[in-house]
Formats: C-alpha cells, structure tokens, sequence
C-alpha cells in the first residue's frame, strides 16, 4: 500500500465513473466488439475488455486503428449512444453513498476518461448530478486522466486545493496514477483485491472492497 494513508477525512473526493459508480464493462465491450467486426479486428473477451481499457478514447484509438482511428470513433460512438442509456446500471450502494458523502459536507466531483457529453447524460439520467460539484470527461481538459488536467477543472469553484484533503477513488491503476499525478490520495474501490504487481509504482493508499466502506472510511477519521 502507498504510505500516504490518510489521517483526517477528506475535504473532497473526486470519482472515476466507469466500474467505479457503475457497472459499464458489458457496454464498452459490445460497442467496441461492434467497431473491432467493422475493421476486421479480433473481438476482445470480457476479461480482455477489462485488462485492457483504461486510457481515453483519443488516447487509446490510434493505437487501435492507427490512421483510421477517427472513423473508428465515429462507428464506435454510433453503437456506444445507442445503448448506454437504455443499459445505466449503478453499483449497489452507489446512490446511498454519494448522499451520504454529501450530508457529510464533503465536495464530490467526477473525473472520467468516458467523453464529457456521455458522462453528463448518464448522471443526469441516474439523477445524480446534482451531488457533485464539477463532472469531467475525456476532452474535456487539454489532457485526459492520468494527466492533472481533469482533476484541477473538477475543483473548480470548490476553494479546495490539490493535496491530501483530496482523494481520488477509481478501480484501476490508471486512477491510482492520477491521484498521485495530482498529489491526492489514490482511494482504491472494487471487489477484487490489487493483484500482485498490478500497481507497481502507483500503489493505492486505501483498498476498500465496496462503495459504503468510503463512507465508513471517511467518517473514522
């Protein structure tokens, strides 16, 4: 584990979105399988999907499609909005924390490498914007998580500063990398464990293996 662990609550906690508040890994492996058969890609399992999508679409498409990665998106986005809504699902527990977190007094904010528009769509289709104060996507910031962008523009109009009164909670190491790029506590929320070595470099502070333990976290402090 990192060896910054917190010793007060947060003032603040900014949240990954995908498969940290909610279950979307069936969603992005039905719209990218739907892209990889348009150019005659193998199709990625579930576990491969997960392993294996983390960076932004505008990060990770060239090296997918090379020169034809701009299409790529295109088809991608066409299956992608056809579905997302329709098939939102939360994490349990995922509503009741973020209420809860609010009645706490602490600031929330959203940075994801999902595209900003989508993002919002989703949290307004959950009714869950209204908790957190700035909710930000890929292409949103000059750069995408794990760069430091996103997570400055997520504090914007909080008067909280970038440090330890700041945690970041995702479920992978891409977050991990950008808390610590930020200079926040890298918060670890997911059922699985951290694997041996998966973050080598990027350790979490906290592993919690389920959304209400943020809470119970932040509260015995």
């Amino acid at each position: 584990m990192n060896k910054h662990v917190p010793t007060k609550p947060p003032k603040a906690i900014i949240f990954d979105w995908d498969n940290t508040l909610i279950d979307s890994w069936l969603v992005i492996q039905d719209a990218l399988n739907a892209t990889f058969r348009e150019f005659d890609i193998a199709e990625w399992s579930l576990d491969e999907t997960k392993a294996r999508v983390a960076k932004s679409l505008r990060d990770s498409f060239p090296e997918l499609f090379g020169d034809k990665w701009e299409e790529a998106r295109d088809v991608f986005y066409g299956h992608f909005k056809a579905i997302h809504l329709e098939r939102l699902t939360p994490l349990p527990g995922a509503a009741d924390m973020l209420a809860e977190l609010v009645n706490q007094g602490i600031y929330l904010g959203v940075v994801s490498n999902k595209t900003g528009t989508l993002l919002r769509k989703e949290a307004e289709k959950l009714g869950w914007e209204h908790h957190f104060g700035q909710i930000i996507g890929a292409t949103d910031a000059a750069n995408d998580k794990p760069a430091v962008d996103p997570v400055v523009m997520a504090l914007d109009g909080s008067d909280i500063e970038l440090g330890e009164d700041v945690w970041f909670a995702g479920d992978s190491r891409i977050d991990m990398e950008c808390a610590l790029n930020a200079g926040c506590i890298p918060v670890l929320v997911r059922s699985e464990p951290p694997g041996d070595d998966e973050f080598e470099g990027a350790h979490p502070a906290v592993y919690l293996n389920e959304l209400q333990g943020l809470c119970n976290y932040a509260k015995s402090l």
